[in-house]
């Protein structure tokens, strides 16, 4: 199983910017397949798909995020993204990377974004 270790949380007014990182602790690109994908769960809601990048670079999103989210890899690192733009309030949450491979499947710790005035 790999382990994701995630960075990025932070508290920013509306309409600012934020960019999540997750980051494996071993070497993906040897994987055959690669899937990624982010989740968020606001407080006292379920946890709900925001983004995902498969092995060959194809991606979706959410139709609340679309145009403002950008997922994005880095196999050379190791690491995925989400670019945040245009955040607002709604968009509070607990944000969790998860890797899914021919080895299995990981989460991340999750790290918690804030959007507030």
């Amino acid at each position: 199983q790999v382990q994701l270790v995630e960075s990025g949380a932070g508290l920013v007014q509306p309409g600012r910017s934020l960019r999540l990182s997750c980051t494996t602790s071993r070497n993906t690109f040897e994987s055959f397949s690669q899937d990624w994908a982010w989740f968020r769960q606001p407080p006292g809601k379920q946890r709900e798909l925001v983004a995902q990048i498969y092995s060959r670079g194809a991606t979706n999103y959410a139709d609340s995020v679309k145009g403002r989210f950008t997922v994005s890899r880095d196999n050379d690192l190791n690491s995925v993204y989400l670019q945040m733009d245009s955040l607002n309030p709604e968009d509070t949450a607990g944000y969790y990377c998860y890797l899914a491979t021919d080895d299995g499947h990981s989460w991340g710790q999750g790290t918690q974004v804030t959007v507030s005035s």
